[in-house]
């Protein structure tokens, strides 16, 4: 922990980075939460693998680092001793890991409301209460918009996924962009080109599977695919860790707040977007590439 921010959080402690060993082909998840984080680690183990059948098991085999609630000792031991290219999440931003000038690091975004209407239903999801406090259920007094739009980036309001902690992640991510090993992804982007993603990463990785390998590849990591196997792909899935593995792969669709969110709401939703980014950023950190709904 020489020249790496300091996260701390109720489930975060990126101290942990300091025990792997980072090797010059290992590949960085990067993301705030529900942005796309497993879908990404999917489409890198298929690529990884060219197998559509591989055994997933995400949490083991590509695990999230940060992790505070798994033992480190255990997670670094597992780390050394794969042969194989390996792959790491992390939700913390960028500025808060170990940046190696060769291992790559694919840090997707997404909409932050529909990143934040995401957590809302995965926090219901989880049979613990980390998130109570800022995911009520009965939250007819508005806490969970409220807590968004005021929490903070880091300390214990880190985990609980505030818009300070998606707009941090996407400015420190956006600042590395110019390093050949640092790229940005956005989740309307991969759902609307689901195969140009996976042409980006393999060309990342410098990965080549034949044509008819890699239309399997992309048939496995559909939304529809990942849910009908929720305990496939699902983080631990199919070991209780959430009420639903189905419900994790909640829609995939975008939009979630219509409706939901008041006027006064969404104007201090705006107010914060404008008030920390261009407008250019802001079309690009909601929209992707295609700048606009």
């Amino acid at each position: 922990m020489t020249d790496r921010k300091l996260y701390l959080g109720a489930l975060t402690d990126n101290r942990r980075w300091d025990k792997v060993n980072i090797r010059p082909d290992d590949v960085f998840v990067v993301t705030p939460p529900k942005c796309g984080t497993t879908w990404m680690q999917t489409i890198v183990a298929l690529l990884l693998s060219g197998d559509p059948e591989m055994e997933t098991e995400l949490s083991v085999k590509m695990p999230w680092v940060d992790f505070r609630i798994r033992e480190m000792e255990e997670v670094a031991e597992r780390l050394e001793a794969q042969t194989q290219r390996r792959s790491m999440k992390s939700h913390t931003p960028m500025d808060g890991l170990p940046l190696h000038d060769q291992a790559q690091y694919l840090c997707v975004l997404r909409h932050p409301l529909d990143a934040h209407f995401s957590f809302r239903k995965h926090a219901r999801n989880i049979p613990m209460n980390w998130f109570d406090h800022w995911y009520p259920e009965d939250d007819s007094d508005g806490t969970t918009i409220r807590r968004f739009l005021d929490g903070g980036a880091e300390g214990w309001d880190l985990d609980a996924m505030p818009l300070a902690t998606i707009l941090h992640h996407y400015k420190t991510a956006r600042d590395l962009a110019k390093r050949p090993n640092v790229t940005l992804f956005h989740y309307a982007d991969m759902s609307r080109d689901l195969p140009g993603t996976f042409a980006r990463v393999a060309s990342l990785l410098d990965i080549s599977h034949s044509d008819a390998v890699m239309d399997d590849l992309i048939a496995a990591a559909t939304f529809d695919n990942m849910k009908a196997q929720a305990e496939r792909y699902a983080p631990s899935g199919g070991k209780g860790f959430m009420k639903s593995d189905s419900d994790f792969f909640h829609s995939g669709t975008s939009n979630k707040w219509v409706g939901v969110l008041s006027d006064a709401q969404l104007a201090a939703y705006d107010a914060a977007m404008d008030a920390h980014l261009s407008a250019e950023d802001r079309a690009w950190l909601e929209y992707g590439s295609a700048g606009q709904p």
